[in-house]
């Protein structure tokens, strides 16, 4: 492949339609320039300028709803999406943040508050109208070009650039929510979790967080919240039972709109943004919660006060599609798994960053796979863990056919 062009600062576009998006790849291939993509603002690349063109598609945002199926811009964000879907009585599982972009969480897979009860967000996924690397415009699905829908869904941004995703909706007459506030040592709520969520019914998925203070939408300590897919508050409250009786947990069950449940995080404004404050993190697709594992994880949190750990249960509808069916690994795992200490200028020394970066890893080691979309970095050491052994080399035969020069590689790049 010919070297790059380095430029020194991006050259920043923010195309209308389609057609500009595809003169935009032309011109990469043509000069050639590296080229970043930016889907709705969130993640690593949206961040530090880059050398090159660096195409942002937040105006491709509209959303179009035909009965259950819905039409989504690649440059569309979940807050928007989950806002207009609930006019219909629709909704998605999603990200579970506002600002997070439909593209990048849908490529990567997307483990969402509804992920037991309707799986990824891939899983939902019918089709999707792609930009390649020549320029071309094409459709793809499960019927038109058919390998590269399948990577698609969980290889990332590898392939080309995904300017309308088109996903079959669900009907959503309302959810209820269970705010379970944990004071003290978190060990018993956490095994006790991992009991309950093994024969769980599926409209239940539950998340375990515990943070330092950072901003309102994510508030200090250790909680455990849980979405039912329904709105049935006696149903989870009912569910989780076990969990309220404990000493130590405060349970709160109200009945809000899906699309209020999604956090609002600020997020930087302008090309000069900063960029988020670094992590030392690993995080995991496990087999199970075992008791090692939990107290690993609350020792890692006790040793770093600046640091997170967060847990989501799997299982249910997202164990239900075939392992070969997408490209996302591991579809036996029944925990996603990730743990975080903040590495800001002066907080760690180089001990410290050294003892986290090997907890860490420690945490991490019984994983099946690595997630990628919790993987902070441009350039992932381990791009193959990402992924089952087989579905690697079916990406590898999939990246060769529809973009043999790599030139969508500010991703996890899988690289022939």
């Amino acid at each position: 492949m010919t070297d790059s062009v380095e430029h020194p600062s991006p050259i920043v576009h923010r195309p209308s339609t389609v057609s500009e998006v595809a003169d935009l790849v032309r011109r990469a291939a043509r000069e050639p320039v590296p080229l970043t993509v930016v889907s709705g603002g969130h993640g690593p690349w949206s961040h530090a300028p880059a050398p090159g063109i660096r195409i942002e598609l937040g105006a491709l945002s509209s959303v179009e709803v035909e009965g259950t199926r819905v039409r989504i811009g690649g440059g569309a964000v979940w807050g928007h999406v989950s806002a207009e879907l609930a006019n219909h009585g629709l909704a998605l599982s999603s990200g579970d943040t506002a600002s997070v972009g439909v593209g990048g969480l849908t490529l990567g897979g997307g483990i969402g508050w509804m992920v037991r009860a309707w799986g990824l967000a891939v899983d939902q996924l019918v089709g999707a109208q792609v930009v390649t690397a020549t320029g071309d415009v094409i459709e793809t699905s499960a019927d038109e070009h058919p390998d590269l829908f399948w990577a698609l869904r969980g290889g990332g941004g590898n392939f080309g650039i995904v300017t309308r995703f088109d996903f079959e909706a669900h009907r959503l007459p309302g959810i209820a929510l269970a705010e379970n506030v944990v004071d003290g040592d978190a060990t018993d709520v956490l095994r006790a979790t991992r009991d309950l969520m093994r024969d769980a019914p599926r409209e239940l998925t539950v998340t375990f967080m515990d943070v330092p203070p950072m901003d309102p939408s994510a508030p200090a300590g250790a909680r455990l919240t849980a979405v039912w897919a329904g709105p049935e508050p006696e149903a989870l409250q009912a569910a989780l039972a076990p969990i309220a009786a404990l000493d130590g947990v405060h349970s709160e069950v109200s009945t809000p709109a899906y699309r209020d449940i999604l956090l609002e995080m600020p997020q930087p404004e302008g090309e000069e943004a900063p960029a988020p404050p670094g992590f030392i993190a690993a995080n995991g697709l496990m087999s199970d919660l075992d008791d090692e594992l939990i107290d690993r994880l609350i020792a890692f949190r006790s040793a770093y006060p600046a640091s997170v750990v967060f847990l989501r249960s799997l299982g249910g509808a997202f164990a239900d599609v075939p392992q070969e069916a997408t490209a996302f690994p591991a579809r036996s795992a029944t925990w996603f798994v990730m743990a975080a200490a903040f590495d800001i200028p002066g907080l760690l020394d180089d001990a410290a960053r050294e003892r986290a970066a090997v907890e860490v890893q420690r945490i991490a080691a019984g994983r099946l796979a690595e997630y990628s979309n919790f993987v902070d970095t441009e350039h992932s050491e381990t791009v193959a863990g990402m992924y089952a052994e087989e579905a690697f080399a079916r990406l590898l035969e999939v990246k060769r056919q529809w973009d043999p020069q790599n030139l969508f590689r500010r991703n996890h790049n899988i690289s022939v």
